[in-house]
């Protein structure tokens, strides 16, 4: 990764806006909500990102090298560089950023429509900079904080289901893996996204986030993995070797520190498989994986995703018999589970359970992984994020800032804004000048002033604040 310049990790176009703010301005205040969702029942966010993107691109000075740098591209780019304001953040302010930065406390759960973070600049000279930092700071925040409510709006549709079907939800935290890494734009995207779902789940195989977790957010392990296969092994003992492949997995199975190995099954036949190899030839060897407290997981990984795990389970039940819980419905012998990574979003998710459900079958019989969809299926518009100026100060006189567009339903919020929790535990965003108003049961905290780092918090505290 290449070190980044703060001055020009931003849109182009923010470099021309110190010479446009009102004479007299001194201090602009911003905030970031989101706006809504197209997603029926997505009613609330869970907010990710801030203390990452603190620690990650704010504690660290801007420098007169990054001053030149920037002075030389703004150039040649056909922008105009605020060689001055930038260069007074250096000297006065030892290339720490004059910005105070509030925040709800990462993993709330927060309905839509409310101030998640506000910002404003805390030197008068400087009013640009409130808005400057807009890109970084909204894209820091709207990516993790929208992956982490899609993993937590798909956990309460695996908990409905089992709870329905099994009347618990032991093991609900393993039943969505992160298979996203591979189908996402980067190593960094992997490492905040893949942090931001394990907000809810404990299952991924994106290591780069147990290392953005562990690095930013004291978290020492906060993901875990299995042995598996993948099409390469399996299909490079060919199609004649397919059992003998299969039987490999087993012994290393057997061998293996972990409870579980995964094995994908569809390289040929994902039925054959099934039935006549798992449930065949080598059914004593899985039925013998129960001595050894170990599981095997069978991964079909093609067809219609909706449907095949669930023709897999029946097959499954039908050689190795099965057992009828509580609620009357069946459930795999505990050494034998199934896995389905391809095709998963949050809508292919339930339906599978419905069709499991409808077959007869438990929740507790299989478990997701879930890739591009995670990691890469959503954007900002997703949750319509936005960051949004509600106030400047001119000549020692704070003015409201707000737009209202006459189409689109983009109006934003005005004044300088406070959020507070409510004994329902939903949030609701007020005018700090409101009469009806105490100032002091702000939400927010704040986090980052003047280049210090004010709330550290820890990811076992987020996920506790996620929680179903």
């Amino acid at each position: 990764m290449y070190k980044r310049n703060l001055i020009l990790s931003t849109d182009s176009y923010k470099h021309s806006h110190f010479e446009q703010y009102p004479d007299g301005a001194e201090y602009v205040s911003s905030y970031i909500e989101a706006r809504g969702c197209d997603v029926d029942g997505w009613e609330d966010t869970v907010l990710m990102g801030v203390q990452g993107y603190i620690k990650e691109y704010l504690l660290d000075p801007v420098t007169m090298d990054d001053v030149e740098e920037a002075a030389v591209i703004c150039a040649a780019h056909g922008v105009p560089f605020n060689r001055e304001g930038w260069e007074y953040i250096v000297t006065e302010h030892d290339g720490m950023l004059p910005l105070v930065i509030e925040a709800l406390p990462e993993g709330s759960v927060v309905n839509l429509h409310t101030c998640l973070v506000q910002v404003q600049n805390t030197d008068p000279k400087v009013p640009w900079l409130t808005s400057f930092i807009e890109t970084g700071l909204l894209r820091a925040i709207w990516y993790p904080t929208t992956v982490a409510t899609q993993s937590r709006e798909i956990k309460k549709i695996i908990k409905k289901y089992m709870m329905e079907t099994a009347g618990h939800i032991e093991g609900i935290d393993f039943k969505l893996h992160d298979f996203g890494s591979r189908g996402v734009s980067s190593g960094e995207s992997a490492a905040i996204g893949g942090m931001a779902h394990m907000v809810n789940f404990m299952g991924s195989d994106t290591m780069d986030a147990l290392v953005y977790a562990r690095r930013y957010y004291h978290a020492d392990m906060v993901g875990f993995s299995i042995p598996a296969t993948e099409h390469s092994t399996v299909t490079s003992w060919g199609k004649d070797g397919e059992t003998e492949m299969y039987r490999r997995v087993l012994d290393n199975a057997i061998k293996s520190p972990s409870p579980l190995t995964a094995c994908v099954s569809d390289s040929y036949n994902i039925y054959n498989a099934c039935q006549n190899i798992w449930g065949g030839t080598l059914k004593h060897d899985v039925e013998a994986l129960e001595d050894h407290g170990k599981v095997l997981v069978v991964r079909p990984d093609s067809g219609d995703p909706r449907t095949v795990p669930v023709k897999c389970i029946e097959i499954l039940s039908e050689q190795f018999g099965y057992t009828v819980n509580e609620l009357g419905y069946k459930v795999l012998p505990p050494y034998i589970r199934v896995i389905q990574g391809d095709g998963i979003n949050h809508e292919s998710i339930g339906d599978i359970l419905e069709n499991l459900k409808q077959a007869g079958f438990s929740a507790e019989n299989i478990a997701f992984g879930m890739g591009g969809a995670l990691l890469q299926g959503i954007n900002r518009d997703t949750f319509k994020f936005a960051m949004k100026a509600s106030a400047i100060r001119v000549n020692g006189e704070w003015r409201d800032v707000f737009k209202d567009p006459i189409e689109g339903g983009k109006s934003s919020k005005s004044g300088r804004l406070m959020t507070t929790r409510n004994p329902d535990n939903t949030f609701t965003t007020y005018r700090m000048d409101s009469v009806a108003v105490d100032c002091t049961n702000n939400a927010m905290n704040m986090v980052y002033r003047n280049g210090v780092f004010r709330q550290d918090d820890h990811f076992d505290n987020i996920r506790e604040r996620a929680k179903l």
